[in-house]
């Protein structure tokens, strides 16, 4: 693969982002050793590049994405870019957002005990935080880029608005949105900013979270402790009619030798404003599909064509933080 400058930043990273939600316990349980499998495919793939957050089991993931590049992080360390996130907070069964500066000093420090390393080439505030004020979260994660804790600084699942006032105190040096062919929110305003101020796109779940990989269907059942098991996004009608849009998307993409999930992410990256699409799996035998489909070029009439399978098509949310 051939890499990308993210944004305003000096970092250059695979377009393909392995992340790590799936290992803090929200989707389920799963062996470790398969998951430190996975990573270590994609390490040996070419990915350089590795999203994860306090918030993923609050430590866990960040524990198993550490001790599955150990080597790597302990004898070339500047070959990996190391992205993390913080701004939320477990309390008791809620999971409420909190931006504010001891917090998120305390996730950093959490955050790089957990990984084993000693600073982070990405730090991003997860969620909005409406209790604090954005200047408060700006000034502290300044001052934890100028301590040498975090190299650059982002957000996720901001809009354009938010980050604008962020902005004011410390520039927003990428965003990290939802972003797939079920949700296409940020395309109206957010990704326009991202491009006019040069802030690099990574984008998560281009897959629409296993819905786009052709693997689900409507007997497919999700564990109780898998967040999709209590989504609209994956029962009723609408999962109906987004499965048979997938059908759709998998006989194009078998005209090209695809699987519908590498014409997914190619759709989100076929996008002049994203640079990074962001891919997670528990599986070494699928992360090399998602390389290859960093090379995968779609052609005008193929993007109309997936425009006109997509008309109409149920618009869906991932989860937050409340759900």
């Amino acid at each position: 693969m051939e890499k990308v400058r993210l944004g305003m930043t000096e970092l250059e990273v695979t377009p393909i982002c392995f992340g790590t939600w799936q290992l803090g316990g929200e989707w389920g349980e799963y062996a470790e050793h398969e998951a430190i499998a996975a990573i270590r495919a994609a390490h040996e793939l070419g990915v350089n590049f590795f999203d994860t957050a306090q918030a993923y089991g609050f430590g866990r993931s960040e524990e198993v994405l550490g001790r599955a590049l150990a080597g790597e992080l302990a004898t070339n360390r500047d070959s990996l870019v190391i992205a993390s996130k913080g701004g939320l907070r477990a309390e008791g069964d809620e999971m409420l957002r909190d931006s504010s500066p001891g917090w998120l000093r305390d996730g950093v420090e959490a955050s790089l005990a957990a990984l084993g390393i000693d600073h982070l080439d990405l730090y991003q505030v997860h969620w909005p935080d409406p209790e604090t004020h954005f200047a408060e979260t700006a000034e502290v994660l300044r001052a934890l880029v100028d301590e040498g804790k975090i190299r650059h600084v982002g957000v996720s699942n901001f809009d354009a608005a938010e980050m604008r006032e962020f902005a004011a105190t410390l520039p927003v040096e990428t965003l990290q949105p939802p972003y797939h062919l079920f949700n296409r929110e940020v395309e109206d305003e957010v990704l326009p900013y991202c491009a006019e101020h040069d802030i690099g796109v990574l984008a998560y779940g281009p897959l629409a979270h296993g819905l786009l990989t052709g693997a689900l269907d409507e007997r497919t059942e999700f564990a109780a402790d898998d967040w999709r098991s209590g989504s609209p996004m994956f029962g009723g009608e609408a999962y109906r009619r987004s499965l048979e849009r997938v059908s759709e998307l998998e006989r194009l993409a078998s005209e090209r030798d695809l699987e519908v999930g590498q014409l997914a992410i190619a759709w989100v990256l076929a996008n002049p404003a994203v640079g990074v699409a962001i891919v997670g799996t528990r599986s070494s035998d699928h992360i090399a599909a998602a390389v290859d489909a960093a090379s995968v070029e779609l052609s005008v009439d193929e993007r109309e064509r997936i425009e006109r399978i997509m008309s109409g098509a149920v618009a869906a949310q991932g989860p937050s933080p409340e759900m």
